[in-house]
């Protein structure tokens, strides 16, 4: 039996106890989802989209699904506790693929909305049913229809018009099981025109069994609106992580999207960003410290769809020990996009020779009114550069940090929250040196 199998088999036995404990507008994306499933299945390497993906085979474990939504035990003073030094966040947790608020929470801004996704889709059926599959429904990736036939809930965010989250919000996944755990989370993210917010999303695992997160988001960015969502995995090397981000951006909306990765086991990071309004603005980037036989994955889409919009991608990688590493960005600017300016570029650093790297930076123009450039460049820590800092004094070990240091400053640097920044920074720092990179204050990973 294939793993593909496995689960269309999985879902023929399970259909009812996912309909019967899962929200209605879920539910009524799940049939179709799973038909097209049972169509076409997996992706595989022989896709192009997919050639240097390993996602696929960890999805042959013979994982455990909660799919009568058993509750986890949760201790709020042993899990719920994740502080970033200098600031106030508003804090909430996903503990597998439920969704939990600490009673520590303070109430957000009026107008703002963070719960679960079967929450919301109760409470505001009309908001969630407006957005909810807007960007997906055309999508014929089999992982999108996994995702839509199995999740039962996720995270649900939603700004009101011209409300402003002072406090950033932080969304905290953890991973505890005492067997080996599939999860699926689907996630959904409005901002209304003129609002702004920032998100913290955090991944966490703190069980040693074999763990395959499947995370499907949808953002939706109105006009004028400003949004940062920041990434950050720090799990283990038997975590296997799917995130697929899509986002809709308006006229002269904004949107930093920086996505952090420090310990894994195989991850893949897929995100679509549509510029539908003109004077749309977007970041896209990260950065990646990987060693032992990690395997990071960036599959990134951004398409100029209006006229005099931005975007600027930036990817660093630093692999060591086995690790392996592949970054595939398109950019599309279509024909009505004049004026666009789109920057893409990957750098990267293998620090041993068995670490490899694979890059393709592509950009399809139809327009011919553009500024664009992409680019991309694999090699080793600057030996001349050692060198000289050598004979100015400064011991081998430290040089080459000041080195990792000095290449990954410009992906922080697009972190606005400066103690996030400083954090973050710190625990760059502490992975490069081999150290522990637990947050301070966090006793859930």
């Amino acid at each position: 039996m294939n793993f593909e199998q496995q689960y269309i088999d999985l879902y023929r036995q399970a259909s009812m106890a996912l309909k019967n404990s899962s929200a209605t507008l879920l539910n009524n994306r799940r049939d179709k989802a799973f038909a097209l499933f049972e169509q076409i299945g997996f992706p595989t390497r022989q896709q192009e989209d997919y050639l240097y993906s390993h996602i696929q085979k960890q999805l042959g474990i013979n994982y455990g699904v909660n799919i009568n939504r058993i509750n986890s035990p949760v201790n709020d003073k042993e899990i719920f506790a994740c502080n970033v030094p200098g600031i106030r966040t508003d804090l909430f947790f996903m503990l597998n693929d439920q969704f939990h608020v600490p009673k520590q929470t303070k109430s957000l801004p009026d107008g703002v909305l963070m719960c679960s996704l079967s929450e919301a889709c109760q409470l505001y059926p009309e908001l969630v049913n407006r957005y909810l599959g807007q960007k997906t429904v055309k999508k014929t990736d089999g992982f999108v229809a996994f995702n839509e036939t199995f999740s039962q809930d996720g995270f649900f965010l939603y700004v009101p018009k011209n409300r402003q989250c002072e406090n950033p919000i932080q969304l905290i996944n953890i991973l505890r099981s005492k067997v080996d755990l599939l999860t699926f989370s689907r996630n959904l993210i409005i901002l209304e025109e003129g609002a702004q917010a920032k998100l913290l999303v955090c991944d966490h695992a703190t069980s040693d069994v074999n763990f395959f997160s499947h995370q499907l988001t949808e953002i939706f960015i109105a006009e004028n609106a400003n949004f940062d969502y920041y990434s950050l995995e720090s799990t283990h090397l038997k975590t296997n992580s799917l995130k697929q981000i899509f986002i809709q951006q308006n006229a002269n909306s904004k949107a930093v999207v920086n996505t952090i990765g420090l310990n894994n086991g195989c991850t893949r990071n897929h995100i679509e960003i549509d510029l539908e309004g003109s004077g749309a603005e977007t970041w896209l980037g990260g950065m990646l410290v990987s060693d032992r036989t990690q395997q990071n994955e960036n599959f990134t889409v951004i398409r100029h769809l209006a006229p005099h919009c931005k975007s600027n991608e930036l990817y660093k990688y630093i692999l060591g020990g086995q690790a392996e590493g592949t970054f595939s960005g398109r950019v599309v600017v279509q024909k009505n996009a004049q004026k666009t300016e789109a920057y893409q570029t990957n750098n990267n650093i293998c620090l041993t020779k068995e670490a490899q790297m694979y890059t393709k930076p592509q950009l399809e123009i139809y327009a011919d009114d553009v500024k664009c450039s992409h680019g991309a460049t694999t090699g080793r820590l600057d030996e001349s550069a050692l060198f000289y800092m050598q004979t100015r004094g400064i011991d081998k070990t430290e040089a080459r940090m000041m080195l990792l240091s000095a290449f990954t400053a410009d992906i922080l640097n697009y972190v606005a929250v400066e103690p996030l920044r400083d954090q973050l920074r710190s625990m760059v720092e502490r992975r490069l040196r081999g150290n522990s990179i637990k947050c301070k204050g966090c006793s859930g990973c």
